[in-house]
């Protein structure tokens, strides 16, 4: 049972280093107030009602407003994951061993067979004694 739950935490923990140094970026295509669509690490799909050049019709200049809108959300992922033990200062690194040392040698390893209750079996209710204290009111 320990070690299942020791390759549990490890792979947990590896999914965790994982998720935090991946980066990746969510784009989104909105037309008008609505989303169209969504796309991880590409581009995502316009609506096709992009709007053209602003056309001249003889001399005046005709604009609107393009209805579409895009967003992209950008997520750094952490780029540095290693922390040397030079960095900690002595009293830190002098906790650090103490408490490795101490949480070893506290657990220690108990025999299974010790403490068996399976051979034991409970005495025989004779009578029930809760009933015996019991008052009523009447």
């Amino acid at each position: 049972m320990k070690q299942i739950s020791h390759k549990i935490a490890s792979l947990l923990m590896a999914f965790v280093v994982l998720f935090s140094t991946l980066s990746f970026t969510v784009d989104m295509h909105f037309c008008g107030e609505t989303l169209v669509d969504t796309a991880l690490f590409q581009e995502a799909k316009t609506c096709g009602m992009g709007m053209q050049n602003p056309s001249t019709t003889e001399g005046c200049t005709m604009s609107k407003k393009n209805c579409c809108n895009d967003k992209q959300l950008v997520i750094e992922g952490q780029n540095e994951l290693q922390l040397s033990f030079d960095s900690l200062s002595f009293e830190q690194q002098q906790f650090i061993v103490s408490f490795v040392y101490t949480y070893n040698t506290f657990f220690e390893s108990l025999d299974r067979n010790r403490f068996s209750f399976k051979a034991y079996k409970p005495p025989r209710v004779i009578r029930q004694l809760f009933k015996l204290d019991e008052t009523y009111l009447i």
